[in-house]
């Protein structure tokens, strides 16, 4: 079996990165493979809750269940900017964990999906981002674009930063988080002819249940893992 992983971002926070990863990670896990999510920096944790709400949510929807500290090697307490959380509790958000704990789990998973922070360049300390872990991962990216209005700039942005990195943008998912966008499909059209590369999957606005019923392939992911 071909081992395969990816780096999710997103055009902004709270455009779904979370929801696309858990849904990437059920649809493989129903075809039959061991599959892991990981989130290598948390920023915060609600009081009396034992873990982050989007860690929490990547482990369930995974079939290898890994000790947290692999899955999540960062866990910031303050739901805030991950350099200020941070340092606030004296901690320095590096690679080595990070990347130690990737390794780790691509032993034991088919498919480990790596759930970045915010959008694609999010400090992590004052020399260090989120776009330079990528580079350091080394993984195919994807980027998740959050369907509203100035979708478009920020998906063409957030590709152009990513290809200026060298790092393989794999494709991207239109994630419908504004239901009642209008010209949804002019908006689509535009990205898809703007951002080289394809189109992996549409995922239908969802109030409930569970993230594999809203996703949508446009083509086999493995192929492009």
């Amino acid at each position: 079996m071909i081992k395969h992983a990816c780096f999710v971002t997103g055009t902004d926070t709270g455009i779904g990165k979370t929801f696309a990863s858990c849904a990437m990670l059920e649809h493989l896990a129903g075809r039959g493979l061991a599959v892991v999510g990981m989130k290598p920096v948390a920023a915060g944790v609600e009081e009396g809750a034992r873990e982050n709400e989007d860690v929490a949510r990547l482990m369930a929807a995974s079939t290898i269940h890994a000790d947290r500290a692999l899955i999540n090697p960062f866990r910031l307490k303050a739901p805030i900017a991950p350099h200020i959380a941070a340092a606030d509790e004296g901690v320095e958000l590096t690679a080595a964990p990070i990347m130690a704990a990737l390794r780790a789990l691509q032993e034991v998973a088919d498919v480990v999906v790596v759930e970045g922070v915010g959008g694609f360049r999010v400090p992590l300390g004052a020399r260090y981002d989120t776009a330079m872990l990528a580079v350091d991962l080394g993984l195919p990216v994807i980027l998740v674009v959050g369907m509203k209005l100035g979708c478009i700039n920020h998906a063409l942005l957030s590709a152009e930063a990513i290809k200026a990195r060298g790092l393989p943008l794999a494709g991207w998912i239109a994630n419908r988080i504004d239901p009642d966008m209008l010209r949804v499909d002019e908006n689509m059209a535009a990205l898809q002819q703007g951002l080289d590369s394809p189109l992996l999957a549409t995922i239908d606005h969802l109030e409930d249940g569970r993230p594999a019923a809203a996703f949508r392939p446009c083509v086999d992911l493995l192929e492009h893992l």
